[in-house]
């Protein structure tokens, strides 16, 4: 991958491949890549994530196995296989798999940047630094609130 300049391109098995928590994570598409459009991040088999609120990002999820619930505010979507759910800034989301961690999505969000939260949490754990006061650290680094 690099700068988005003149464009680019990623192969099948292209990407940054991250892991923490058991769970495989690929940065498809960053800010460097997408001059701060957008990111993709592809979440293979990851952990259900809480509800929580970001400030800063829209996020768009793609589902490409598994059944996935998504919650978005009051609104609770059950969505499959080439489906895919909204979650707007500033509107508490969680997300669960049918079947605990398994599944695959590709989390579309917009402006880039939050891709580094993936990053941050990877680095951490393989260091052996990863624990509380680091994820609340990264998560408050980019304006996630866990509800």
């Amino acid at each position: 991958m690099g700068p988005a300049a003149g464009g680019f391109k990623l192969d099948r098995e292209g990407g940054e491949r991250l892991r923490f928590s058991d769970a495989d994570f690929v940065i498809l598409a960053s800010a460097e890549t997408t001059l701060g459009a957008f990111g993709i991040v592809e979440e293979i088999d990851p952990l259900d994530t809480p509800l929580h609120v970001h400030r800063n990002e829209d996020e768009l999820f793609y589902v490409l196995e598994g059944e996935h619930v998504f919650q978005v505010g009051e609104d609770e979507f059950q969505v499959g296989p080439g489906g895919l759910a909204f979650a707007p800034r500033g509107i508490p989301h969680a997300q669960r798999r049918v079947a605990p961690r398994v599944g695959r999505t590709l989390t579309m969000v917009s402006p880039a940047g939050f891709e580094g939260f993936f990053r941050e949490l990877s680095n951490a754990e393989s260091d052996g630094s990863l624990g509380r006061e680091v994820y609340a650290r990264v998560s408050e680094k980019y304006a996630i609130t866990w509800l």
